[in-house]
């Protein structure tokens, strides 16, 4: 049976690290809400995810993947469950654990990215609260992205491999690669003053892109273009 992954159609946004375990994996999946309206699938499908009146256990926000009856939120949860069951997490708890750690981490990544661009209210547009994301992003440009980039760097080094657990690729290693790559398009200056620093950390986003299932992916229509709704956005006022 194959996997459903119920999360925005139009953003890549944080579906978009669960997109890529599964495609790295090849494994059989429907995106859900990217499919046209009818019984079980389409936008409506994936908003009753998150009706508690009707579903048991309801996301409180998408991505959700369902494996048959088994119905889970939030995007470590979801590589967390698939981690094992696609070949990219460890087979020993205390691995497992760890990436899960690593994977929180970049959670805690992404959600300050966000607020570079939102540090005021989601519920305001961005034109609102421009001038606190102009204080917001020049923070986080001059510490917190090097601070980030600086852990990740360690937990490469210590791995003593090509992959942030050593030899063998982990759903930790897609994640990495889509963090890298939003904040390219996110922040192109910033980041490119940054690379030579941080040369360990982009060959190995350049060895995932190379992977012949994500290469694949990265060329089809299945892969969502970064735009302006989603978590990664490139206003140039912020990339200073």
């Amino acid at each position: 049976m194959a996997y459903a992954l119920y999360y925005w159609p139009t953003i890549q946004g944080r579906g978009e690290f669960i997109r890529l375990a599964l495609e790295e994996a090849g494994a059989d999946y429907r995106d859900i809400a990217r499919l046209p309206e009818r019984a079980g699938q389409g936008l409506s499908a994936m908003l009753a995810c998150l009706d508690g009146d009707s579903t048991p256990h309801a996301a409180y926000a998408p991505p959700v993947l369902r494996d048959g009856d088994v119905l889970i939120g939030q995007t470590s949860n979801i590589l967390l469950y698939l981690g094992r069951r696609l070949g990219l997490a460890p087979r020993a708890e205390s691995g497992r654990l760890w990436l899960n750690q690593l994977q929180l981490t970049m959670a805690d990544w992404l959600t300050e990215v966000h607020d570079t661009h939102h540090p005021l209210s989601v519920n305001q547009y961005y034109e609102e609260q421009q001038q606190a994301a102009m204080l917001r992003s020049a923070d986080f440009r001059a510490t917190r992205l090097p601070k980030f980039l600086d852990y990740f760097t360690q937990v490469l080094l210590n791995s003593r491999g090509q992959y942030l657990l050593g030899a063998r690729l982990t759903y930790g290693d897609l994640s990495l690669f889509q963090m890298l790559a939003g904040l390219r398009y996110a922040f192109p200056q910033a980041m490119a003053r940054l690379a030579p620093r941080y040369r360990a950390l982009f060959d190995l986003h350049d060895a995932v892109a190379a992977r012949p299932n994500i290469a694949r992916y990265l060329r089809s229509k299945r892969r969502i273009a970064f735009n302006e709704e989603g978590i990664f956005r490139h206003y140039p006022e912020l990339d200073g």
